[in-house]
């Protein structure tokens, strides 16, 4: 643990400390999303059915929902390195392991694993910004939510064509080989701790990682990040059925391609004026108003302007996510930062899979198509509104202290 006793950073090693961070954001998809191109093995190899195949995709959003909390634990016990260590690590054995399960109850419970690595691993970023980065915030936010990007892209869209010629079509040893730059990104955590995390761990009192569910400020940072993943997760659920029912099968993989692939530009875009837009309010309710517009545009439009509307959905809403993920480190102080953290993506979470779930039912009741794409709208409403509650200060993006939480009751 000696890595990540506290130090003194050198402006030198911030390149490092962001490669870094980059590579653990990027970690935090990379297991997850290769799965889905494995599907048809998965069905060959385990004979899954589609019950078993929407348990093992509903996994992942469970576990980062009941995950989070012990992952602030593990900040306030044994400090944000030992944290993304433990999480990496984690997340490294038990993807590599679901190779090995003779069945498909092991494959549920190394999932379940793989994640809770991933969902311990996310409370620790936003803390280790704080620290690292108390002046750019909002830029090395950007930085590890592009990592997270381009690790969804990575995995989703190279499963197929390279990695599973790699190791003889055999989705054994591609869900391992996914498991080698995790490994190799908690080696480097334990290489540059020093200089990733020069503060090792903020002060903490014994019941510091417990979220304070009675501040308001966690409710309202959980359902506005909340919103943002179920748009997301939803748009990629009914999405296919949606253009199927509007007669228009054909657009299915362009829109999917385009929701997804148009995340990319606006995170780059992101890393130049995050720093700016994070500490203003408009620019978070600009976005989530753009995003409810583009749901409109998705629901009323015929053809190709499904695809258009899709590609705004993906970059308005990603730029939101990015925004709302530097949130916790520029309204709390630094050691609430972890427990704040947690309890955003526990509610969000959440949100996210209650939506989803509401939104198949609201489909089955109503054998409406549009039922299943109408709840996007809402959620950026409800995205929009939140936004206009919090109160952000510029000042905080120059590293002054935040008040501690329980300070912030408005």
């Amino acid at each position: 643990m000696s890595k990540f006793l506290p130090g003194r950073a050198e402006p030198d090693n911030d390149v490092a400390a962001l490669v870094v961070l980059w590579l653990v954001g990027a970690c935090l998809r990379l297991t997850i999303l290769a799965v889905p191109p494995l599907m048809p093995l998965l069905h060959a190899t385990l004979g899954l059915n589609e019950g078993q195949v929407g348990l093992l995709s509903s996994l992942p959003s469970l576990m980062f929902a009941l995950a989070a909390i012990p992952g602030a634990f593990l900040v306030a016990r044994w400090g944000i390195g030992a944290t993304l260590l433990i999480g990496l690590l984690l997340n490294a054995v038990a993807s590599a392991a679901r190779g090995m399960v003779p069945q498909v109850d092991f494959l549920y419970v190394t999932t379940a694993l793989m994640a809770a690595g991933v969902a311990v691993t996310q409370p620790a970023l936003p803390p280790l910004v704080r620290n690292r980065f108390p002046r750019r915030i909002g830029f090395a936010t950007a930085v590890y939510t592009n990592g997270l990007l381009v690790g969804e892209i990575l995995a989703a869209s190279l499963t197929q064509p390279l990695v599973l010629p790699m190791v003889g079509g055999h989705w054994r040893g591609a869900v391992a080989v996914w498991a080698l730059p995790v490994l190799l990104t908690a080696a480097l955590v334990l290489v540059f701790g020093r200089h990733l995390v020069p503060g090792g761990r903020p002060a903490a009192n014994a019941r510091q990682w417990i979220p304070d569910w009675k501040h308001p400020l966690i409710w309202r940072l959980g359902f506005l990040l909340g919103g943002v993943n179920a748009m997301y997760f939803v748009a990629n659920a009914f999405l296919p059925d949606f253009a199927t029912a509007a007669g228009h099968p054909e657009l299915i993989e362009s829109a999917l391609t385009a929701l997804n692939l148009a995340q990319l530009p606006a995170s780059f875009l992101m890393l130049a004026l995050a720093g700016r837009l994070a500490t203003s309010r408009w620019a978070y309710v600009v976005t989530a108003s753009v995003s409810l517009l583009s749901v409109l545009g998705i629901i009323v439009s015929r053809g190709e302007g499904m695809v258009v509307w899709c590609a705004v959905l993906g970059f308005s809403n990603s730029i939101t996510l990015i925004l709302a993920f530097a949130l916790p480190s520029l309204l709390c102080a630094p050691a609430d930062v972890p427990r704040t953290s947690a309890g955003m993506f526990t509610i969000s979470y959440g949100w996210a899979m209650a939506v989803s779930i509401f939104s198949g039912q609201l489909w089955d009741w109503t054998r409406s198509s549009l039922s299943g794409i109408a709840p996007l709208a809402l959620c950026a409403v409800i995205t929009a509104l939140l936004a206009c509650t919090l109160r952000l200060r510029g000042h905080l993006a120059q590293g002054e202290a935040a008040p501690a939480i329980s300070a912030r009751a408005d």
